[in-house]
């Protein structure tokens, strides 16, 4: 395949002599800035993931680490195939010397294949290590043909880490520990829902069993089928992972149907205040995982400031409550810098995979250090983990909502701030 990184090594190999200002080396040595290429789903079902996106580029941007580089950004609209289109964009059109990209499968997939496959280094983040690795794979049914990325690598939490803190919160409260799970037809839906990798058998393995009513497709407008399911095996926890204005759909006709579990728990669709602002009063004591939070006790590399003082200054910044992509996409860019700073050619792919491999440092959101700590050897090369914890949404008296956190016993470092409660 002739891609980005053959063809420069081809050239170089011929002797062909391309003009300065087609080849990035001789323009960095000129002062020239970092490309940095950055695919977000900037509108669509998935947007509150990009809520934050301007606000950390720009203090990027200002910063002086930042000073070295350029970042361009394209949306990715949500969808997986626009995503792949605008990643060849940024390779090939933008040359860029960096790809990063956050927020689910749908966006971190597409565009990390492209990347594997044009020989350009990513980093991505977002999304659960096993739909993010293994959605990737030809076979992803066949374990044995599973291979590592040469150029791919990622940082997130796994299904493992979500069933124990899922499990952990339910815990807290007494239930008939029957759970009804919401998995659509996506790389998300189907990683948590497979019957043998999936959540399934770690709900099971923990005592609670899993009422699994089949794959819906994105943006439907009916659950009957799925709550009628949940009634019918008594199902007091609900769970899934949801995109938001699916979520919002299905927990309103829950309560027009008269479904009212005592425990929601579901991944994705919760992770903003705003999700949870339109829902009114059915959204307090919603729970979900928790990522980041004003309260994790992390710092950044690139400025030094806390996770309360990023929280803080999203805020006064906005007008709006902080949100769980802050630290996380502010992470990116301290791990960009990082690999950057430590390889002396940014325009050599290799050398840019090696030292993201190489990666080993404090940030926003806690250790990257690709170890192969708590991983499966398949995954060893291209993952590493950060810390998870559970939460709930507590509803105030002016409507808005604090996400607090209820469960540490995964990680903690990272405080409590209250306990499990059932919905009311």
């Amino acid at each position: 395949m002739l891609n980005r990184r053959t063809f420069l090594k081809s050239t170089a190999a011929t002797g062909v002599t391309l003009a300065a200002s087609t080849l990035a080396a001789p323009a960095i040595a000129q002062g020239a800035k970092i490309k940095l290429g950055y695919v977000s789903p900037q509108t669509g079902p998935l947007a509150g993931f990009a809520e934050s996106d301007a606000f950390n580029i720009q203090s990027f941007l200002a910063s002086e680490a930042g000073q070295n580089f350029e970042v361009i950004v394209k949306d990715s609209q949500s969808s997986p195939n626009r995503a792949a289109e605008v990643a060849k964009e940024l390779i090939v059109t933008d040359e860029i010397d960096l790809m990063l990209v956050a927020s689910t499968p749908e966006n971190t997939n597409p565009v990390a294949t492209t990347c594997e496959a044009e020989g350009v280094p990513v980093l991505s983040t977002m999304a659960p290590w096993q739909p993010w690795f293994i959605g990737q794979q030809g076979n992803p049914g066949d374990p044995a043909s599973w291979q590592p990325f040469d150029f791919a690598f990622h940082y997130f939490w796994g299904l493992e880490d979500v069933i124990a803190v899922f499990t952990n919160m339910w815990s807290q409260l007494e239930t008939n520990k029957m759970v009804g799970g919401l998995f659509p037809n996506d790389a998300d839906g189907n990683a948590w829902g497979d019957p043998n990798v999936g959540v399934g058998p770690g709900f099971a393995a923990a005592g609670f069993q899993l009422t699994d009513p089949g794959r819906y497709q994105n943006l439907t407008d009916d659950f009957s089928a799925q709550i009628n399911a949940f009634k019918a095996a008594n199902a007091q926890i609900i769970t899934g992972v949801v995109i938001p204005p699916d979520f919002t759909t299905f927990r309103n006709q829950a309560i027009q149907q008269g479904f009212n579990p005592a425990i929601i728990t579901v991944a994705k669709a919760i992770l903003f205040p705003q999700s949870v602002e339109t829902l009114g009063q059915a959204g307090h004591n919603l729970s979900s995982e928790v990522w980041w939070s004003a309260a994790h006790p992390f710092k950044s590399s690139l400025t030094g400031v806390s996770a309360a003082d990023l929280a803080a200054d999203f805020t006064a910044q906005t007008g709006r409550p902080w949100t769980q992509p802050i630290g996380f996409i502010h992470s990116l860019f301290e791990v960009a810098t990082n690999v950057m700073g430590r390889v002396s050619d940014v325009t050599d792919a290799e050398a840019v995979a090696a030292a993201i491999a190489a990666t080993s440092m404090d940030t926003m959101v806690g250790n990257i250090t690709f170890n192969g700590a708590g991983l499966p050897p398949f995954a060893a090369a291209n993952v590493t983990k950060t810390p998870l914890v559970g939460g709930q949404w507590r509803r105030k008296e002016d409507g808005t909502f604090d996400l607090v956190v209820v469960d540490n016993k995964t990680a903690p470092t990272i405080p409590t701030q209250g306990v499990m409660e059932a919905l009311a």
